[in-house]
């Protein structure tokens, strides 16, 4: 079967590390199912790899794509929830088992014609839902509606701030943020982002860092070092800032003082579970919200996919279609 694998890691050239190559078809050990994907999706997770952040050498080569959505081996529709994890050593939450992988972390991802999982991890794709949109709730969308909905907790009338408008999760947190009746305010250095987000329904779109109309309850960060002042100024007294990544770099200065004085709330937040990806199906199928795809691509094209990713241009996800294999139980 066709795989996009990363085979080395490099900062300054990440995708000279990714591989098109013919690899076996994965047989699935007890408890776990095999999938054939019908589409995958692009995110920051795998750029990361490649960078050889957060992911040890010791670990590759291995297959890349944290999202899929295709048909297990009895023929049903499915969506592949990604967190591999032990729920009971998480206390009921798979996010907090220390021992908690994201597919294509420790085991190969989705950019491929099968994967294999366990069967725990499969949900029923809705059939009010496509393959190209199921690809891209996974990873971006479970974890902008855990940011929203778990840990800042947001409720009708909050007034929520979601910085770097465009990407994947930004684009999501907007969408769901907006269907729970919050008053959104989205920021971004590209003008075009900026039109994107009121079309999806922000109240306001601003340049980064520029001085909001009001403070807000609830701030979705993703960006990092270079939002993260203008994230504390534009919070309330008493607000939260939920982190769920750092794509502009991780360590910003901390400016303990103003969140001690005003009593900030700062909350990291990591995937979801399997339970908030099924909450958040039901969520859409109530609102009619459905996600950003900015282009589908073959797996062929990976590499495009990726430098769209690098320079900037995407908004929303980007969508990988495999091959189309051979139905489960008939592959070569």
């Amino acid at each position: 079967m066709l795989a996009a694998t990363a085979v080395s890691q490099s900062a300054t050239d990440p995708l000279s590390g990714l591989v098109l190559r013919d690899a076996p078809t994965p047989v699935p050990r007890p408890g776990w199912s095999i999938v054939r994907v019908v589409a995958s999706s692009l995110n920051m997770h795998d750029l990361w790899t490649l960078r050889g952040v957060g992911h040890p050498p010791d670990r590759l080569p291995i297959t890349l794509g944290c999202d899929a959505a295709g048909y297990d081996e009895h023929g049903n529709e499915v969506i592949v929830h990604p967190v591999i994890a032990d729920v009971d050593a998480g206390m009921g939450d798979e996010t907090l088992d220390p021992n908690r992988a994201l597919l294509s972390e420790r085991h190969d991802g989705a950019f491929a014609e099968y994967l294999t999982v366990p069967t725990r991890n499969l949900v029923p794709k809705p059939a009010w839902l496509s393959f190209d949109e199921a690809a891209c709730l996974p990873v971006a969308w479970t974890t902008a509606y855990r940011m929203l909905f778990t840990q800042a907790r947001i409720t009708p009338g909050d007034r929520v701030l979601v910085q770097g408008a465009g990407g994947g999760v930004a684009s999501a947190a907007i969408k769901l943020a907006v269907a729970a009746g919050a008053v959104v305010y989205a920021t971004s250095r590209s003008e075009d982002k900026r039109a994107e987000a009121l079309e999806w329904g922000a109240r306001a779109a601003f340049p980064t860092g520029e001085r909001l109309p009001e403070r807000v309850d609830v701030v979705i960060e993703t960006v990092g070092e270079a939002t993260w002042s203008h994230s504390l100024k534009s919070l309330r007294p008493g607000g939260t800032v939920v982190i769920a990544g750092a794509t502009s770099g991780m360590n910003p200065p901390a400016d303990l003082g103003r969140i001690f004085y005003l009593q900030q709330r700062v909350i990291g937040s990591t995937g979801s579970t399997r339970g908030e990806l099924v909450s958040m199906l039901r969520m859409l199928e109530a609102t009619g919200v459905r996600p950003v795809i900015d282009r589908t691509l073959p797996l062929s094209d990976v590499h495009k996919g990726f430098q769209l990713m690098i320079d900037g241009g995407l908004t929303g996800k980007l969508v990988v279609h495999p091959p189309v294999a051979p139905e489960v139980g008939t592959q070569q």
